[in-house]
């Protein structure tokens, strides 16, 4: 540090001879959520009456410096100072404060093309803009920075911002090209060391950090990706150390300290967004995960008594006594620790916001009609398929799963076809199914030897003439006792209403609900949308210059991301953590999402390839989405193919701006070094699939970009916000089950009939898992105060180029106008399926929203 100072000290008696131009700078000095690091401020304070602390270098894009020890790089200014470091208050909670610098600089220097910062102060700031207003012979120049500057001794080189000029690699003028290289070299790391606060690495690593083998056997868990048996998709490497009992694995740091995980400094979230994520819970959270809580989840939980119990967490409260839940829970955590979370009135009660699947109606939910339609309008409108053959058939391999085929028949449902034939409903596109057999059953028979007692699911439905789906059979599957080869053991249940034969209907509804639950989290959330994107965004920021066009479209999808996920791996899919507590697979969990990864492919997750290979809709060259859906009452498909095609729109609007001909786009050395990594190393375990675009032609790029901007902004959307308007309410979406269907003769059995509710409750989700759940997936549905929104930046100035921002102007309206159709749709009566019995109007497409549980908003990125 001392040598890197003294080449700051030699100018501060020099004279300013030329023409001097004023810089305004805007930053945040550290703070700690919303209270100021003191510490830091006044030892900062006293450095800064000592000398000079944070130095600048404006670069020019018109000369090079030739006489430098780097060839050919930009020639730096005369070293300027930030001004009024002291004097400047700033607000008494993080924010923003603006400041002076003043440069030498004349019309022959050109233009700055880039700049750097020294930061001689003991505590980091947040950088966001510098403005230059009148750069002689030019005007504005305005660099957008938007990163944390640590001190000068945490970097080996200064740090280097661009003005947000775009250019593609070989466009860059020649004085920002080894900064451009250098910055990048700088970001990929060397791939050694543990990580500190301070880097700004982005590396990759496989999912060897779930399991704490160092606790002890019951703690291990499968290492995902780098193998043909547990593929994944790689996530940012932390550099921490193996574990001292597997050295394949790596250690885990204290539940204390998981708001401190390592992920790139940027990436890490705002003061804001943290005040927000701490505020609702994480800090008691963290608590209920410790070892203490295991020994109380393993004892027998607490039981709702009626539906009526249920909705007391939400109306009222549920007062507890002395042995009660929040008793127990209360030996092992302080009070006031937890009274926030478990919304506590200070007399001992839990109350939840009133999840909006009962708001209108407390008991629409039970409705065949309402199951039905929260396949396509729901919380998991992805999995539905076109049944076109029948009886279902398995891909299951016989010689190890024997026969998996179902069981439902011609008998079950030939009656409830309205006059339809099987073979004419079939041709008609009249049969649906939700099918969660397959996947399920090669881990059924272990998953069913812990707490979880569940089967494997396939459900029928038929599509009438209204656009409603009307369930007509449902298939509850077992292994077969005597071992996997002999196939499965199935029942197949027929809707009822009344008596013993409408509970078991009931609770078959409710088993179908478990399993779609726990693979809507395990695999169309976490795995489709979380973790398949962290790849792209380790490569990006390793391999597209912030200078890039494709850096600059994709960036704004990417935030916080990473934070999230690092987070997700340290408290809520790790072993023992919130995930494998509340939904059924438990521990093997993450495992199943890693088997079913091995079908994933990057083309299927754009939606009209998904929606075609559903067999939910055909293609269609006259549609303007390019395909045409056999259910047109499909709230999800429909809203999100006006967002899919705005999307699209956009991107080959922007892309067009800087990609003339193919030939720009395979000449693009970052480009093409962007792809091969997000294939051979961010998914590497699928770098040999024939599926991949190959990126030679500017189609290629702008639908891959599409998908991307997609699976970050709207698929997210569409499966995270939605959980606590749905699932707020555990027995509209139980997210497990603990015991089977009763046999008859037993008193279990002769409880559906007297009491049906109880037995219903004693199937799904316990007392205390449902408190757990909520809790957490009220959480997961909240817009923080600083979300941005698709159609939004988080900066007006984020480009210099007029063509983009017109092109983004034009996106935000064509968002404007879908988001007023929707409103409309959804007060048309003819489409029954936009609201339901329920009367829960489907917004979760709607482009914006407000603070809170909204249950509607299309954040940019995946940020929670």
């Amino acid at each position: 540090m001392d040598d890197k100072k003294s080449k700051y000290e030699e100018t501060e008696g020099e004279s300013m001879k030329k023409k001097t131009m004023k810089g305004v700078v805007v930053l945040m000095k550290k703070n700690l959520l919303e209270v100021n690091d003191i510490a830091a401020s006044v030892v900062d304070s006293v450095d800064e009456i000592l000398g000079r602390k944070v130095a600048f270098q404006l670069i020019t894009t018109s000369s090079l410096d030739h006489d430098s020890e780097e060839n050919l790089k930009g020639k730096p200014g005369k070293i300027a100072y930030l001004e009024d470091w002291i004097t400047k208050i700033g607000p008494l909670t993080a924010g923003d404060a603006t400041y002076t610098v003043t440069f030498e600089w004349t019309k022959e220097m050109g233009v700055p093309g880039a700049f750097t910062v020294t930061n001689f102060h003991h505590s980091e700031f947040y950088l966001k803009t510098l403005t230059l207003e009148d750069v002689p012979g030019h005007g504005r120049v305005h660099f957008v920075c938007n990163s944390w500057v640590y001190p000068a001794q945490y970097y080996e080189t200064d740090r280097v911002f661009f003005a947000n000029q775009t250019y593609l690699p070989n466009q860059t003028p020649a004085p920002l090209r080894r900064y451009r290289e250098e910055e990048l070299q700088n970001l990929r790391g060397n791939g050694t060391g543990k990580l500190e606060e301070w880097d700004r690495v982005y590396d990759y690593d496989i999912y060897n950090d779930l399991g704490d083998p160092d606790k002890g056997p019951k703690h291990v868990r499968s290492i995902l990706g780098g193998s043909t048996e547990y593929p994944y998709p790689r996530r940012g490497r932390t550099g921490r150390p193996l574990a001292s009992s597997d050295p394949n694995s790596e250690s885990r740091i204290p539940l204390y300290q998981s708001l401190s995980i390592y992920v790139p400094r940027d990436e890490r979230f705002s003061h804001l967004k943290m005040s927000d994520f701490v505020a609702y819970a994480l800090k008691s959270i963290f608590q209920f995960l410790a070892p203490e809580f295991e020994a109380l989840f393993d004892k027998t939980p607490e039981e709702f008594d009626s539906l009526e119990d249920v909705l007391q967490l939400y109306e009222g409260g549920i007062k507890v006594q002395n042995g009660s839940l929040l008793e127990k829970i209360s030996e092992h955590i302080p009070f006031e620790m937890i009274k926030e979370l478990l919304r506590s009135d200070g007399e001992k009660s839990f109350k939840f916001p009133l999840p909006q699947v009962i708001k209108e109606d407390k008991t629409a939910w039970r409705s065949d009609e309402e199951f039905g339609r929260e396949m396509l309008a729901g919380l998991n409108p992805v999995v539905i398929r076109r049944l076109q053959e029948f009886p279902p058939a398995s891909t299951l391999d016989p010689e190890l799963y024997g026969k998996q085929s179902s069981t439902i028949s011609e008998e079950h449902i030939v009656n409830s076809l309205d006059g339809f034939t099987i073979t004419e409903a079939i041709e008609k596109n009249k049969l649906f199914i939700l099918d969660h057999h397959d996947n399920l059953m090669p881990y059924l028979r272990r998953i069913n030897t812990t707490a979880a007692k569940t089967y494997a699911t396939r459900t029928v439905l038929f599509l009438k003439s209204d656009g409603t789906l009307k369930p007509l059979a449902i298939e509850l599957s077992l292994p077969h006792p005597n071992g996997d080869k002999f196939g499965a053991v199935s029942s197949v249940y027929t809707p009822a209403e009344d008596g013993i034969e409408g509970t078991v209907w009931q609770l078959a509804k409710a088993y179908v609900a478990v399993n779609d639950s726990g693979y809507h989290q395990l695999i169309c959330h976490w795995l489709n949308t979380h973790a398949a994107i962290e790849p792209f965004i380790i490569a990006t920021n390793r391999q597209l210059s912030v200078l890039h066009p494709i850096h600059k479209l994709l960036q704004p999808h990417f935030r916080d991301t990473m934070n999230v996920n690092a987070m997700a791996r340290q408290t809520l899919i790790n072993a023992g953590g919130f995930l494998e507590i509340t939904v059924f697979p438990g521990k093997y969990a993450l495992e199943m999402s890693s088997t079913i990864y091995k079908n994933w492919a990057f083309p299927d997750q754009g939606l009209p390839a998904d929606l075609v290979k559903r067999g939910v809709a055909i293609e269609d060259s006259s549609s303007p989405h390019g395909v045409r859906l056999l259910i047109e009452d499909y709230p999800f498909a429909v809203d999100g193919l006006e967002i899919w095609t705005a999307i699209k729109t956009w991107v080959e609007d922007y892309c067009s701006i800087y990609y003339k001909t193919d030939d720009m786009v395979q000449k693009d050395i970052e480009l093409q070094s962007w792809w091969k990594e997000v294939r051979e190393k961010g998914h590497g375990d699928k770098k040999d699939e024939p599926w991949w675009p190959k990126m030679q032609t500017r189609k290629e790029l702008i639908d891959s970009c599409t998908i991307i901007v997609w699976v970050a902004s709207a698929l997210h959307a569409a499966v995270n916000f939605g959980q606590y308007p749905y699932g707020g309410y555990l027995p509209n979406r139980p997210s497990t089950s603990r015991r089977f269907i009763p046999d008859k003769g037993t008193p279990e059995y002769d409880e559906l009939k007297t009491d049906p509710e109880k037995a219903f409750l004693k199937t799904i989700t316990s007392q205390l898992q449902s408190v757990l759940g909520i809790s957490l997936i009220e959480i997961l549905s909240r817009h923080s105060a600083d979300e941005v929104y698709l159609g939004q930046r988080d900066s007006p100035e984020w480009t210099t180029d007029t063509e983009a921002i017109k092109a983004f102007e034009m996106f935000g309206e064509r968002l404007v106008k879908i988001e007023k159709r929707i409103i409309e749709m959804n007060k048309d009566g003819r489409w029954k399926n936009r609201s339901g019995p329920v009367k829960m109007p489907y917004t979760l497409l709607c482009p914006s929203s407000d603070i809170g549980l909204t249950g509607r908003g299309i954040p940019n990125s995946i940020s929670m």
